[in-house]
């Protein structure tokens, strides 16, 4: 690495005339027009204007920097920037500009919170090798970074196709039947609503006290807190307490293929569900969700309540922090199949689905893993482009 330099990324930069253009307020995006609108948002393209006057087309690409997110966006298209802290740079001469991007995003930035983090930007130091050598190191570090989007939009994909399949099903049924209008709004004619209550026992679960370590220290069994509610099949939790914690607490002993909801939660939390995979307990956030009869499957319940979420969350009710309780769980309306084996129909389509996003999931989080690898030590010189195979990629 004798022929690398390292420079701070304010002394990369050559001045733009066009930082002086006007900017376009987040009010006036529109969802169509003749020019992209880039901001500091996470989403490359955050909206559409026609207004041209702000109009960057000229000295491209440009590296767009969000001043309060910190997030790099490479933009090689002509745009009109986005109001508040969208920084727009131009590399010198003799520095790439998509090395540049990858070099700026190499660098770990501390979070000020809603403060800018320009000038800190401008001071972090960044390698500059010669310029065939950036060039090969961007197009390593393009290739992976493809292939991390194909991967997600094929997350995407599966997700809404997943969001369609539950609204077909739920609403039209397998076997295209006549509809009719409910109280949650159509459902197959033959197909009856029944509440949870009526198939299910509903309770809460408790917290043992804090202050008593003895009922935390080496305890061997899962409890479950609302955050670990998140659309999956609980087999392990965050914290375990002991036999004397369950005796004084409401928590309860609960059997695996149980389901947990969420009653509370900051953000996104509040009306999320989870099916136990193991025998557990949980706090008194979750209402857990437990077969009395065996005519609804718990995961055509399970399947039904991820299609309500928005539904379900906004029964919420309270002060300052909007919660469920286990009334309303208990009188949540469920469309229920004649047929048992209907439900089971049902559930399998929704799990084949979920195991195609569960692939894309875990391919996803493995090419970050890798991309982050690779960015580190290219950029570090801990090894060259020319040791890579990127024909695997």
């Amino acid at each position: 690495m004798t022929d690398w330099s390292e420079i701070p990324v304010g002394k990369c930069l050559e001045p733009m005339a066009s930082q002086r253009k006007p900017r376009i307020l987040s009010r006036d995006y529109k969802l169509s027009g003749s020019f992209p609108i880039v901001d500091q948002g996470q989403r490359l393209i955050a909206g559409w204007t026609d207004d041209e006057t702000g109009l960057i087309s000229t000295h491209l690409p440009v590296v767009v920097f969000g001043d309060h997110t910190r997030a790099f966006k490479y933009v090689d298209f002509p745009f009109v920037r986005g109001a508040d802290g969208t920084q727009v740079l131009k590399p010198k001469a003799g520095i790439d500009p998509l090395f540049f991007y990858y070099a700026c995003r190499a660098i770990e930035l501390p979070s000020r919170g809603y403060n800018r983090h320009f000038k800190d930007l401008k001071e972090r130091e960044i390698p500059i090798p010669p310029l065939q050598e950036q060039k090969s190191i961007a197009q390593a570090l393009r290739k992976l970074d493809d292939t991390l989007s194909i991967q997600d939009k094929q997350l995407r994909t599966s997700l809404a196709l997943k969001s369609a399949a539950m609204h077909t099903l739920f609403t039209r049924g397998l076997r295209g039947e006549a509809q009719k209008e409910t109280e949650i709004g159509p459902v197959p004619e033959s197909w009856e609503l029944k509440l949870i209550s009526d198939h299910f026992a509903v309770v809460s679960g408790g917290t043992p006290s804090r202050r008593v370590q003895e009922f935390w220290t080496d305890g061997t069994i899962p409890w479950v807190k609302t955050t670990e509610v998140d659309y999956c099949v609980i087999r392990k939790t965050e914290e375990y307490i002991t036999r004397a914690g369950l005796t004084q607490s409401a928590a309860k002993v609960l059997a695996p293929g149980t389901l947990l909801l969420a009653m509370y939660g900051q953000g996104v939390t509040r009306g999320k569900v989870a099916i136990l995979g193991i025998e557990a307990t949980c706090n008194q956030a979750c209402a857990a969700i437990s077969p009395n009869d065996g005519v609804v499957d718990p995961k055509y319940l399970y399947h039904f309540l991820i299609f309500r979420y928005e539904s379900i969350r906004q029964l919420a009710h309270g002060g300052q922090q909007q919660n469920l309780n286990l009334e309303i769980v208990r009188n949540l309306p469920v469309p229920v199949p004649p047929d048992k084996d209907l439900q089971v129909e049902v559930v399998n389509i929704l799990d084949g689905i979920d195991l195609k996003i569960d692939l894309h999931r875990r391919k996803h989080a493995v090419l970050d893993e890798l991309f982050k690898a690779l960015l580190h030590k290219l950029m570090t010189g801990e090894i060259r482009v020319g040791e890579l195979d990127l024909a695997c990629i």
